[in-house]
């Protein structure tokens, strides 16, 4: 690489949506584990991990990257790539269905 050759990197302030709060900073890495955890890394490799939450925003402009917790968020990410890989049963779906019913019964 040349001297005048810069690698210029984006690092992330992350905002949950839920709250407004700030929980992260200087994130360079968001993605999921195997467990469909969000994993949040700084450029050291130092970060945190929510265990079920969604990526809502990414605002490149700005440098943050919002995100939602909720424990539906989860089960519903297995779901979907169970869903999508073919690999999905009917007892993932009925305990998915029970999760939604005892949310509507709570309203």
């Amino acid at each position: 690489m040349k001297k005048s050759e810069q690698i210029n990197m984006c690092e992330f302030k992350i905002i949950k949506k839920n709250d407004g709060s700030q929980i992260g900073e200087d994130i360079t890495i968001l993605g999921y584990t195997e467990k469909f955890e969000l994993v949040l890394r700084d450029i050291l490799g130092a970060g945190e991990v929510l265990d079920s939450a969604l990526i809502f925003d990414v605002n490149t402009l700005n440098q943050t990257t919002t995100v939602v917790e909720h424990p539906l968020i989860k089960d519903f990410l297995k779901l979907i790539i169970n869903l999508n890989d073919n690999t999905i049963t009917k007892m993932e779906i009925e305990n998915f269905q029970t999760k939604l019913n005892e949310i509507k019964q709570s309203l």
